[in-house]
């Protein structure tokens, strides 16, 4: 498989942009080789600029559940780009895009949409600062919230103690209110809060989808709900990555604990850029112009991305059993690659929730980062390798989440899981 078209464009791209890429993961660093240029997405698949086809795993890393140039998506957002890209006003768009999004989850009842993930939780870490009138904030290790300077804190060894900046750029007077805790362990939150009576909100991915597939416990979740309740601190979901993607109706769906605040994005922008906080009247009503918690945005609400939203979690309602089919799809995915890798004496750690998978070259089941950070990168890598050459493409990083698109087809399924073996036998052969 010829990648010399995409070997030129990343030259020409590294001499121009930092890296050659505009977001870090698609710089392959972590599976080494060239990442490949894509020209066109059809479905399943994704074309790059030497022609190779390949069956897309990543889905733009997660909006596109009906696969790419979705006929119904396409068709709303060419008939809002033909009335204008953008007002700076409102439009009535918003207001069913947000009819819609409230109605899925019981423990919102105002939303508000920004143009990322990263925005919205940003917007809602300050929402909670604003209501609660406290400065901490306790973040889990491996749970990835967006760019945002009092989140790029340095991951510990698991005891909850203060962080320090992992990214040059930002004051450690920035992240000094920032307290971390180690995933799906209770006694490492309890250990924040006897350090600090001074915390605003606990922020979590209950899914998380940012050190691969790691859901969280449902016990863990219901400690961590009756820890926040005990100490007044405001409970946020970040279901940025697993909204519209592992339920419908949200990770309080089916653990039965719901947050204070939630932010989503990716589903809800259909491919478009979106992100969305929202949480009940009285938390809302601190937001500006109504309160004294500032957020603004001059895309924020861009009829065009709304449009596209609105196309995308209209059909998901009116199509509710597809998360149901694409979690059979995605069960069978890696059962049948945890099989292949088995029978070539390689051990994998799997994992489903809805549409999203995520797999482990790892001996013991991953609860944490740093379980997941014991998983074989080397080995990933070749995998990744191998299976880009078949012709699947999956995210180029261990620590990313896979995604099933209804574009996906059983056969698809069957040839990804032979083709898997293929890679294993290469593999171990050397």
């Amino acid at each position: 498989m010829s990648r010399d078209a995409s070997i030129k464009a990343f030259e020409e791209a590294q001499s121009l942009i930092p890296g050659g890429v505009n977001s870090p993961v698609r710089a392959f660093k972590s599976v080494g080789g060239v990442p490949v240029f894509i020209t066109e997405g059809e479905g399943a698949y994704l074309t790059d600029v030497d022609g190779n086809k390949y069956v897309d795993f990543v889905q733009s890393w997660g909006p596109l559940i009906f696969g790419h140039r979705d006929e119904t998506i396409e068709k709303a957002v060419i008939e809002a780009v033909k009335h204008g890209l953008s007002f700076g006003a409102p439009t009535q768009a918003e207001t069913d895009l947000a009819k819609l999004v409230v109605g899925f989850f019981d423990s919102i009842d105002k939303v508000r949409f920004v143009s990322s993930g990263t925005e919205a939780v940003m917007s809602a870490i300050r929402l909670a600062r604003g209501f609660t009138g406290r400065d901490d904030i306790v973040k889990f290790t491996g749970c990835y919230h967006g760019h945002s300077d009092s989140l790029l804190v340095e991951a510990g060894s698991g005891a909850a103690t203060f962080g320090n900046p992992s990214s040059p750029g930002v004051p450690a007077d920035f992240t000094k209110h920032t307290l971390l805790a180690t995933y799906n362990d209770i006694q490492s939150v309890k250990k924040c809060f006897a350090d600090s009576k001074d915390i605003a909100c606990v922020i979590i991915e209950p899914i998380a989808g940012n050190m691969g597939l790691v859901p969280a416990d449902k016990e863990f979740l219901h400690e961590l709900r009756k820890l926040c309740d005990e100490n007044g601190t405001l409970l946020i979901f970040d279901e940025v990555m697993s909204g519209f993607r592992a339920t419908l109706h949200g990770a309080e769906s089916i653990t039965g604990v719901k947050p204070d605040i939630l932010t989503l994005g990716k589903v809800i922008g259909g491919g478009m850029p979106v992100g969305a906080f929202g949480a009940r009247a009285e938390i809302m009503a601190m937001l500006s112009p109504d309160g004294p918690v500032y957020q603004a945005g001059t895309l924020s609400g861009n009829p065009v991305a709304m449009a596209a939203g609105l196309a995308a979690l209209t059909k998901l309602k009116q199509n509710a059993r597809v998360i149901a089919v694409l979690e059979e799809r995605a069960k069978r995915l890696v059962e049948g690659m945890r099989k292949s890798a088995s029978s070539y004496g390689i051990t994998m750690q799997t994992d489903v929730r809805g549409s999203m998978f995520g797999f482990f070259f790892n001996e013991k089941p991953v609860k944490n980062f740093a379980d997941a950070a014991n998983s074989d990168a080397e080995l990933f890598a070749k995998f990744h390798s191998g299976m880009l050459n078949e012709g699947y493409y999956f995210a180029c990083s261990l620590y990313e989440t896979g995604f099933i698109s209804t574009a996906v087809t059983d056969e698809m399924i069957e040839d990804t899981i032979r083709a898997s073996a293929k890679v294993f036998k290469a593999i171990t052969n050397g």
